[in-house]
């Protein structure tokens, strides 16, 4: 079911305590010389209506949220962008909104790694207000770990920037939106981490042109295989979320 396409009468009418409402959160920024600006956005809303198709019975799923945290990638241009605390009120507004609608059970599913410790955080500070609720957030490729091994071939065997993953799921989906003439390997990528520690770099710090891995060895098999992969974890995960028991004290968890 799309939040969007359904009048006020029949919202009322679903089931608030079976129901998981997906909020598929993205962004729009640069993606390097061969992706477009709106490549998060296109592949968290296309993963999100596959899965919904999938289990429609069990899923409310609203539009995707295009705006992201995205002011590592500004010095690059091509980028839209709101700070982290604008970004971390307004996750809490659209949860509170279905929260306060007597939804019970919230999923941000999220397409854009610089929304990830926003988003957590967003999750943190409202859950003291809801705590009957289940509230659920991560990344759509986070669920298959195992399939990008086994399908990425380059080094990376993570999900990076316009990188082989990327690159396959947008030949996939929409291949005109690809300038496959500007697929390169993008050279070394400087990394955020010393020593256990976090660094804070941008993407000017971290990449010579904006995106990462091998998107040269992307391709529209892969892309299909990883697209129906994710989609059926991701039905399994919204089916775990919708029995996973609903309370506010330990003993309502307990088997």
């Amino acid at each position: 079911m799309k939040y969007q396409e359904l009048n006020a009468r029949r919202l009322a009418g679903l089931d608030r305590d079976e129901i998981v409402v997906v909020v598929p959160i993205a962004a729009v920024e640069q993606h390097g010389p061969h992706m477009p600006t709106g490549t998060d956005h296109i592949l968290c809303t296309a993963v999100a209506e596959a899965a919904e198709a999938r289990c429609a019975e069990h899923v409310l799923l609203t539009p995707t949220l295009w705006l992201g945290a995205s002011a590592h990638h500004l010095r690059f241009g091509a980028t839209l962008s709101t700070d982290l605390s604008t970004y971390i009120e307004t996750l809490g507004d659209v949860a509170r909104s279905l929260l306060d609608d007597d939804f019970r059970r919230l999923f941000f599913l999220n397409g854009h790694g610089g929304n990830v410790d926003p988003m957590r955080v967003a999750l943190r500070e409202i859950q003291p207000e809801y705590p009957d609720a289940l509230l659920a957030g991560g990344s759509y490729w986070a669920v298959a770990d195992d399939l990008l091994a086994g399908v990425l071939q380059g080094q990376h065997k993570f999900v990076g920037h316009a990188c082989e993953f990327e690159t396959s799921m947008m030949l996939h989906l929409r291949p005109d939106l690809v300038d496959q003439a500007a697929l390169a390997d993008a050279g070394e990528l400087i990394p955020d981490a010393l020593n256990g520690l976090f660094v804070s770099r941008d993407m000017r710090q971290r990449t010579q042109d904006g995106y990462t891995g091998r998107p040269d060895l992307a391709s529209a098999e892969k892309g299909k295989t990883l697209f129906e992969g994710i989609a059926d974890r991701l039905v399994e995960v919204i089916g775990q979320l919708a029995s996973e028991p609903l309370g506010s004290e330990h003993r309502d968890f307990l088997s």
